[in-house]
């Protein structure tokens, strides 16, 4: 051998590898080999030291802080024993509460959806004052409103029979020459 003073053999019983790049463990302090450097493939008997997770708690999903050398597990069965916050009544909160004020509806929505001429509390399908009978004010107040208004008179004038309306929806004008 021309340098044998070069290399070390990996610390794990059943290996005993010359190893030229020996890697040492940072919990235990020992020498071992790239196979054998994790802590779970030599069983490092110091890794609670240096592997460090936070824990979750199952119910609340709050991380419990563990303190070096103590053991999770005991950790968090204190603290679900203790100041565990959970409720289960938490978890069976309804998300559509707010419910359709047409007569005949029974549809809830997630969100209020409020009609600004009558103040109403509608589901989708009936936000607007026309699909409500709204008995608010006589004229919309947003440009939608106005716009589904202008809509409704003119399927309605259509309706009608009205002459010089043809089928496309365009109006004509007749001019005399």
């Amino acid at each position: 051998m021309e340098l044998p003073g070069l290399g070390e053999h990996c610390s794990e019983r059943t290996c005993k590898q010359l190893d030229f790049l020996p890697l040492k463990c940072d919990a235990c302090g020992e020498v071992f080999c790239k196979d054998h450097i994790r802590y779970d493939d030599h069983k490092c008997s110091s890794a609670y030291k240096k592997n460090v997770q936070v824990p979750v708690c199952p119910l609340c999903n709050a991380p419990i802080p563990v303190q070096k050398g103590e053991i999770p597990d005991i950790v968090v069965g204190a603290h679900m024993d203790k100041d565990c916050k959970y409720n289960p009544a938490q978890q069976k909160q309804r998300i559509f509460t707010n419910k359709c004020l047409k007569p005949g509806c029974k549809r809830k929505e997630m969100m209020k959806v409020i009609c600004e001429q009558c103040g109403g509390n509608f589901c989708i399908k009936h936000r607007h004052p026309l699909d409500h009978d709204c008995k608010g004010s006589s004229h919309p107040t947003s440009k939608a409103g106005y716009a589904a208004l202008m809509r409704a008179s003119q399927t309605a004038f259509k309706s009608m029979g009205a002459i010089g309306v043809p089928s496309n929806g365009s109006l004509q004008h007749n001019r005399c020459r």
